[in-house]
């Protein structure tokens, strides 16, 4: 069995195409009649999954993998408890999922860029959810302690309130740009006039 874009992928850090990359392998080793089962890297499978968060995908994946291939493989078992939290919402559960695995040398770096993107996520998911929240909060849902997660919100401009136990959260600046079409001005105006006339 030739996985070597996988072992690619991974090397590049393109992880956000080793899901697709062990579908289309999967498909053409079953329709050829291979036997892939036992080989199969199912972590690296799954986690790709993980990361794009496509869920469905990761939970058909798990349900389609062998029992003792399971029973087997407790790294497999410890990447479906990410997706499992995931599932759950039980984001605090993500985290410790995460570090309570000692990861092997071929999944680290994925697990550690999901780790990541996941943080930074959740930090988004706070800044647009938030005006203030408590510092419980915060270390809770990005899976830290209080003092770790008072540090990242400060890095990110956010303000505590050190009486409360409360961060303030900075908005970010949106701005828009309107970019004016010539032609859809022309067309604004002989609309605006036909309607007058």
């Amino acid at each position: 069995m030739d996985l070597s874009q996988i072992q690619s992928a991974l090397a590049s850090k393109s992880y956000e195409k080793i899901a697709d990359i062990c579908d289309e392998f999967m498909l053409q080793f079953a329709s050829r009649g291979i036997a892939f089962q036992a080989e199969w890297p199912y972590t690296i499978h799954l986690l790709g999954h993980i990361y794009v968060n496509d869920l469905n995908s990761a939970r058909f994946l798990w349900k389609s993998i062998p029992q003792g291939i399971k029973e087997s493989r407790p790294e497999l078992v410890a990447a479906w408890k990410i997706g499992q939290c995931l599932w759950n919402r039980d984001y605090a559960g993500v985290y410790g999922a995460i570090r309570g695995f000692e990861w092997s040398p071929e999944v680290v770096g994925l697990v550690t860029a999901f780790s990541e993107n996941c943080t930074n996520k959740m930090f988004q998911l706070l800044t647009s959810a938030y005006s203030t929240i408590a510092v419980a909060d915060v270390a809770h849902f990005m899976g830290m302690s209080e003092d770790d997660a008072t540090n990242y919100a400060l890095q990110q401009g956010w303000t505590l309130d050190s009486s409360s136990q409360m961060l303030t959260v900075r908005k970010p600046k949106i701005t828009t740009e309107q970019k004016l079409d010539p032609s859809k001005l022309q067309r604004l105006t002989q609309y605006v006039f036909h309607l007058e006339h």
